[in-house]
């Protein structure tokens, strides 16, 4: 009888790996099949096989930061006048007995006359005696300089106007977050020609380590960030500054998530996040920070990578992008170890923040869990059929009776406290 079950609860084990028993035994994570089938009923994603080529195509068109943001590469602004601002006017005259240079004022050292500094006002204009109402705001200096110059040209005597910033109150840029002194300047009207790193340094440079430190420009409405190591190392992506631009730093540690069959031995995967601590690390050493993949558990052949990539990207590398609708595609990218290739691919093969590594496990390790349900089983029917023997055995001890149990073993008769127990051979 206890073969017989034995029997049937390995056949029954068998059959659960047949029909569906990747989804009846615990698993923590997709098994390498269903991820090769490269379809999914929840969300369609490409699966890319990581081949020399794929990883000079992700070399070539990785993500540019600002520069990839703000693609128009402005140059240094021409610092133009805006309401607010305090003008300095100085109005030169060729000869005295002029507009504005009396006959007497021969002996002065210079035809000119400095008029008082005036705010811009609300409309954009200053006022000139003799010239009227002149706008300003919007304009530069030479612009300004030469409305004035032709509305006093006929009573002036060669007159030449000078229009100087005394005060700069618009055309300004903020810097906050984890800087050491936040502030708001106003962008050079000389044409210093200030980048994001002459800014950073204006507010006292960053506070924490380069790695884990971004910066986030906002322009016109729209918002780009990259890593401040980025900045240093790219350097298109240390762009102009510009008036109106706000600059925003914070410190957040690039991140990615291992799952699967990785880490120690002695646990059952690493499954945790884990920070690069760098500015940018490689999937090799990603692997290895997540403590390598289980001799015991993984499929060396079977490790991969989650992230998105763009439409564009995601053409180039194979992908049918028809059957996607978002600007950026789900991507599984598979990197075989047992090949000793793959080691190589993978020093060139660069992590992005919030990646997804997944070690799959061998398939013995599914196989090993179907025989171990087997023996659960067929050990718990052993235990049950001996528990139903033993309970049989025990009420007829009870009520005096003698209880017949077919064995392969030789007849015996035990005599016990009146209680007769005969066991019957049967050829």
């Amino acid at each position: 009888m206890l073969s017989f079950r034995s029997a049937w609860a390995f056949v029954f084990s068998a059959a659960l790996l047949n029909v569906g028993g990747c989804s009846y035994f615990p698993v923590n994570g997709p098994v390498t099949p269903d991820i090769q089938s490269g379809s999914s009923a929840l969300l369609p994603y490409a699966l890319i096989r990581l081949t020399p080529e794929a990883v000079d195509i992700l070399a070539a068109y990785e993500p540019k930061g600002l520069a990839g943001a703000f693609t128009d590469r402005k140059p240094a602004s021409n610092i133009k006048f805006g309401i607010g601002d305090i003008i300095s006017v100085t109005i030169f005259e060729a000869a005295a007995g002029g507009l504005f240079i009396p006959l007497e004022a021969g002996v002065r050292p210079g035809n000119y006359v400095a008029l008082p500094d005036q705010p811009i006002d609300n409309n954009g204009n200053i006022t000139i005696p003799f010239a009227g109402t002149i706008r300003a705001a919007g304009r530069d200096n030479v612009q300004v300089q030469n409305e004035i110059v032709e509305k006093i040209k006929n009573r002036a005597i060669e007159p030449q106007a000078v229009v100087t910033l005394s005060q700069q109150r618009t055309s300004l840029i903020s810097v906050v977050g984890e800087v050491n002194t936040p502030l708001r300047f106003a962008v050079p009207a000389t044409g210093a020609g200030d980048r994001i790193l002459d800014a950073l340094t204006r507010a006292g440079g960053i506070r924490g380590q380069g790695y884990e430190t971004w910066v986030m420009l906002e322009r016109d409405n729209r918002r780009a960030t990259v890593p401040f190591e980025n900045l240093v190392m790219n350097p298109s992506n240390n762009i102009y500054i510009q008036p109106g631009d706000r600059i925003y730093v914070y410190r957040e540690q690039q991140k990615f998530i291992a799952f699967g069959a990785t880490g120690s031995v002695d646990v059952l995967g690493s499954q945790a996040e884990f920070t690069f601590d760098a500015w940018r690390i490689n999937l090799a050493e990603a692997v290895a920070k997540a403590g390598g993949l289980q001799d015991a558990r993984a499929d060396a052949g079977a490790v991969f990578l989650y992230r998105r990539e763009p439409r564009e990207v995601a053409a180039l590398l194979g992908a049918d992008v028809a059957r996607f609708r978002e600007d950026l595609v789900p991507v599984i990218f598979w990197v075989n170890f047992r090949d000793p290739a793959g080691y190589f691919l993978a020093t060139r093969m660069q992590m992005r923040n919030q990646d997804i590594i997944y070690a799959a496990n061998a398939g013995s390790i599914e196989s090993q869990k179907v025989l171990e349900y087997a023996n659960l089983v067929a050990s718990t029917a052993g235990l049950t059929a001996s528990s139903v023997t033993e309970s049989a055995t025990a009420r007829a001890a009870l009520q005096g009776k003698t209880l017949v149990t077919p064995t392969a073993s030789s007849t015996s008769t035990t005599i016990s406290q009146g209680i007769t127990t005969v066991t019957t051979v049967r050829p």
